[in-house]
């Protein structure tokens, strides 16, 4: 099995190069990353400028390195079609310092990366630590061999598409696994304006998350000490909605016609 890694942290994160390393004693791995943290750039893909990427030192021996000028969907975007001459089996992203839980997920670089691979027919898996300071990584990166395994066993459909999140806890502090929903964690978004000394600006800032932790999704399984494993999907269709927006269309359409 040959396995791209990538992340949004950045080429030099210690989370990619723990996995790199947990992934080289049982897999060929290839890592393109970018050259600097891209966090929250969800799927982003760079149209409107060129990419540039170069071949790096891996901190790992034996690896193909490259970092890449652009966001992670740009790495797997490159990897799947320039930077590699081999057929990839799986996508692995991370390992992401911080949750990426229940709404994070539309605006993760680390699943967007994940979503590349899915989108192209690969298994995909992204993975996270719940913790933005002194992280546990060895307990995904172990996490992340036994899934290759699993994957390359094909116990797992082909068209998988994971995003796991695991408390900030040594192996022996964990206290199981769900599999789990996306939950619901909002941000109280503030804005804060400043001068450059020619024109206003405007920053983002993003306030502490409210979650909401019911029963069966991924915030409830973090709450837990439990690894939570959320299987995703690119098709955003509402099925709660069709119904009732195909009983409205004959009038939808009717006022569109006679105001």
């Amino acid at each position: 099995m040959r396995i791209l890694v990538t992340n949004d942290d950045g080429i030099y994160a210690r989370g990619l190069w723990t996995l790199v390393g947990a992934l080289k004693e049982v897999s060929e791995v290839v890592v393109v990353a970018p050259d600097r943290e891209q966090s929250a750039v969800g799927s982003s893909v760079t149209l409107h400028q060129p990419l540039r990427a170069r071949e790096i030192t891996p901190p790992v021996k034996g690896v193909k390195s490259y970092c890449v000028e652009g966001t992670p969907a740009d790495c797997v975007i490159l990897a799947l079609r320039n930077l590699n001459d081999s057929e990839i089996d799986l996508v692995l992203s991370g390992i992401n310092e911080g949750a990426n839980l229940g709404d994070d997920v539309l605006i993760s670089g680390t699943v967007g990366a994940a979503l590349q691979g899915h989108l192209n027919g690969i298994p995909s898996v992204a993975l996270s630590v719940a913790s933005l300071e002194d992280v546990h990584f060895d307990a995904a990166a172990r996490l992340a061999v036994v899934l290759v395994r699993k994957i390359g066993a094909e116990a797992l459909p082909k068209d998988i598409f994971l995003n796991v999140n695991l408390p900030n806890l040594p192996l022996d502090q964990i206290r199981g696994m769900e599999i789990t929903q996306l939950g619901r964690r909002s941000y109280s978004d503030e804005i804060k304006e400043g001068h450059d000394g020619k024109r206003k600006y405007y920053w983002i800032v993003r306030g502490k998350p409210e979650w909401q932790p019911k029963e069966g999704t991924d915030i409830w399984a973090l709450l837990k000490d439990k690894i939570s494993i959320t299987p995703l999907h690119s098709d955003l269709t509402s099925q709660q909605a069709l119904s009732p927006l195909k009983e409205l269309s004959p009038t939808i359409l009717h006022d569109l016609f006679i105001p």
